[in-house]
């Protein structure tokens, strides 16, 4: 019985004879996982640095064997994996998906890779499976954030402004990008706008700003539009600026009285008159005043002042002269009007303090005398002195040596043949006017 079957007791014994036998060959072998990737390399294109871009990839068991996923590395530090809980198995046709992250955190290229280490899980056969360890190429690109420029208003306005004024305000460019931006030209449409404090070439690093000056002096009545075009190398250049205000027609002032005349006043001292400054059609704005004569003076008004349409302030003329004789002048207003400088006229007198003098006269004594003394004081009931260098024989006296503004008090005595004097009289005063 045991020879009823001779050539499998050959191919237990010695299969290489089988075939000089005539028998089968029989061939024995076990089928090994096959471990692919979708895709097979992985390409991020352009990030920007700080920002993440995630992408995904699928490991599949493409053979007929149990694998069993132990390992996987990922070089360069700016690539991630994630979704992989290691380790696990892929059975035939089973597939497991992972993602990769790449945040770059400098401008330039970056490469890296996934490396893939499996097994063949299954007893028959303990090898590495036969394409591990699997690598996947990695690649992408650090840019930086584009270079931003921003304004702090895309629109000016500036409202109404009178013709012959202007009006001044503040735009602030910043570089809100990632990267320096350099301002080469700024170019202004509007031939009542101008720029002020802005020198070009400038250059912004990221997060840097600037201030400058603009503009608006209407040459004429009406509304006015413009614009600002800066130029640069921000991805948002040219940075267009809005611009736009309304010229208003210029007022005009009026000074009342136009004329005056301060006819004729002492010398050393003063007088006044008093004056009103008016606005009419639009707002004036009084700069200063000056007069062409020290003699005559201007008060009651604090420069600038602004005077809306319509709108009147007072003020006050003053002449002093100086020396007798005739003085003219004029005084200027100057503002922004259209009549700058609006002028006021001026004349008076200087005339020399007049002479004056106290004329005394009394009843004459009913005794026999020769003549009379006269006495004077600066205060009543004396102490007096007398003033007549000599007897004065008649009943009368004018005194020249008085002073304008001052009070006098006067008494007499009569003097007979012998020289005896009486007591003083009555006092009498006189008041000596100013001037």
């Amino acid at each position: 019985m045991r020879h009823l079957n001779p050539c499998w007791n050959v191919i237990v014994g010695l299969i290489a004879l089988a075939m000089t036998w005539g028998c089968p060959a029989l061939n024995a072998s076990v089928a090994t996982g096959q471990l692919t990737v979708n895709p097979t390399t992985i390409s991020f294109g352009d990030v920007l640095v700080g920002n993440s871009q995630i992408q995904s990839a699928t490991l599949t068991n493409s053979n007929g064997t149990n694998l069993t996923i132990s390992q996987v590395w990922v070089s360069g530090s700016e690539f991630q994996l994630s979704g992989l809980g290691l380790p696990f198995s892929l059975a035939p046709g089973q597939s497991a998906t992972f993602n990769v992250t790449f945040t770059p955190t400098t401008s330039g290229s970056v490469v890296g890779a996934i490396s893939v280490t499996a097994m063949v899980s299954s007893s028959q056969d303990s090898n590495i499976n036969s394409n591990s360890p699997l690598s996947v190429p990695l690649s992408g690109t650090g840019i930086s954030p584009p270079a931003v420029l921003q304004p702090t208003s895309s629109t000016i306005s500036f409202g109404s402004v009178q013709v012959g004024n202007s009006s001044t305000q503040s735009e602030t460019l910043t570089n809100s990008g990632g990267s320096s931006v350099s301002i080469t030209q700024a170019n202004l449409s509007g031939s009542a706008f101008s720029l002020s404090g802005l020198n070009l070439p400038l250059t912004l690093i990221p997060g840097q700003s600037f201030t400058f000056g603009v503009v608006f002096a209407p040459n004429s009545a009406g509304d006015v539009t413009g614009s600002i075009s800066v130029v640069s190398n921000a991805s948002n250049s040219p940075l267009a600026i809005s611009l736009g205000g309304s010229g208003t027609a210029a007022g005009q002032l009026v000074v009342t009285p136009t004329t005056l005349d301060f006819g004729s006043i002492v010398v050393g001292t003063s007088t006044s008159l008093t004056g009103t400054l008016s606005a009419t059609g639009s707002s004036v704005t009084v700069s200063s005043a000056t007069s062409t004569s020290s003699e005559f003076t201007l008060s009651g008004l604090s420069f600038p002042v602004t005077l809306a349409a319509g709108q009147s302030a007072s003020f006050t003329f003053t002449f002093t002269p100086q020396a007798s004789g005739t003085d003219t002048a004029s005084i200027s207003f100057i503002s922004n009007a259209s009549n700058s400088p609006t002028v006021a006229s001026m004349s008076g007198s200087g005339a020399l303090s007049p002479l004056h003098s106290v004329d005394l006269s009394w009843t004459p004594s009913t005794s026999a005398v020769v003549g009379y003394n006269i006495y004077r004081s600066g205060t009543s009931d004396g102490p007096y002195a007398k003033i007549n260098p000599a007897l004065n024989a008649a009943a009368a006296y004018t005194d020249n040596t008085v002073q304008a503004g001052v009070t006098y008090y006067y008494v007499t005595t009569a003097v007979d043949a012998s020289g005896v004097e009486s007591v003083y009289s009555n006092q009498a005063p006189a008041v000596v006017p100013t001037p």
